[in-house]
C-alpha cells in the first residue's frame, strides 16, 4: 500500500487506533492517546486523528488500514499481551499481508526474563511478531512491541506505552512544533467572547483558535466561571502577537484575563 506524500516543508501527520474491548466497554480509561499526544507535540507531528476498536481483528485490520493509507505514521495501543484476546499481530500481519512468527530476539528477551518453569506457551505468544517486523524495546516487562513499515504497535498499559516511545522517538521524522499561547478569561462565558474570537480567527486564518469554558455551575461546584482561549501556530512570534492583540481587544471590552 502506497504510504502518504508530502512536501518537505510539511510536517508529519499521525493518527492513533486504540484497541480493546475494555475501553469500550468503559471498563478502562484510556490515557494512551493523551500521552501520544504530548509526545508527537514537540517533534512537529500532527496528531490528526484517532479511533477505538475493540478485539476483533476485522475491524482492527480496517481502521489500520485506513490510517496508515492517510497519515505518516499510526501508533497502535493494545492487544500485544498473553492472552486469547490479544489480536493484534495477528491483525497486524493480515493487514500487511505477512504471515506472523516467533521474532527470534523477542522470544530470546521473554526467557530471559522470566525464571525456569514459568516461561509458558501464553507468555511465548508475546514473542510472535508480522514478517517484517522491527522490534519496540520495552524497558518496563520486557515484553517488545514492534514497528511495520509506518505502524507502530505498543502496549496497552499507559506505563509501559510511555516507555516505549523513547525508542520510537529516534525513528520518526519530524517537523516545527506548535506553540500555544491560552488567556484565561474570568467571570464570562465563551458565548460573550465568540464574536471577538471568531474575528481574530478570520484575521489570521493560519493560526488555530479554540475556547474552552470552565467552572460550570452544578460540576464543577462554586467557583471562578469563565473560558480559556488558546492560540495555536508553529510561527512563535506571531501566536505571541495575537495573543497580544487578543487579550488588547478583550480589554478594551472590560474583560479580565490572564495570559498564560
Amino acid at each position: 500500500m502506497s504510504q502518504p506524500s508530502s512536501s518537505p516543508s510539511a510536517s508529519p501527520t499521525a493518527a492513533v487506533l486504540i484497541i480493546g474491548d475494555e475501553i469500550l466497554s468503559g471498563r478502562t480509561r484510556d490515557a494512551n492517546l493523551n500521552t501520544l499526544a504530548r509526545f508527537l507535540a514537540p517533534l512537529g507531528v500532527d496528531l490528526m486523528e484517532a479511533r477505538v476498536v475493540g478485539d476483533r481483528q476485522d475491524q482492527i485490520v480496517g481502521a489500520l488500514n485506513a490510517l496508515r493509507a492517510a497519515h505518516d505514521y499510526v501508533f497502535t495501543t493494545g492487544g500485544i499481551g498473553p492472552t486469547h484476546d490479544d489480536i493484534t499481530a495477528d491483525a497486524i500481519g493480515a493487514a500487511f499481508g505477512v504471515p506472523v512468527n516467533e521474532h527470534p530476539e523477542a522470544l530470546a528477551i521473554l526467557e530471559r526474563r522470566y525464571p525456569p518453569g514459568e516461561f509458558n506457551a501464553a507468555r511465548r505468544r508475546m514473542a510472535r511478531v508480522p514478517q517484517g517486523g522491527v522490534l519496540i524495546a520495552n524497558p518496563v516487562s520486557g515484553a517488545p512491541g514492534f514497528q511495520v513499515e509506518n505502524v507502530f504497535v505498543m502496549a496497552g498499559v499507559p506505563k509501559i506505552m510511555e516507555a516505549m516511545l523513547d525508542d520510537v522517538a529516534p525513528r520518526l521524522k519530524t517537523g516545527a512544533p506548535v506553540h500555544n499561547r491560552a488567556l484565561r478569561v474570568t467571570d464570562v462565558g465563551e458565548g460573550a467572547v465568540a464574536d471577538i474570537l471568531r474575528a481574530a480567527a478570520e484575521a489570521r486564518p493560519h493560526l488555530s483558535f479554540g475556547s474552552y469554558p470552565f467552572g460550570f455551575s452544578g460540576v464543577d461546584g462554586p467557583g471562578e466561571i469563565g473560558t480559556q482561549l488558546v492560540i495555536r501556530g508553529r510561527d512563535a512570534a506571531e501566536v505571541d502577537a495575537a495573543a497580544q492583540e487578543l487579550a488588547a481587544e478583550l480589554r478594551s471590552f472590560g474583560i479580565k484575563i490572564a495570559v498564560t
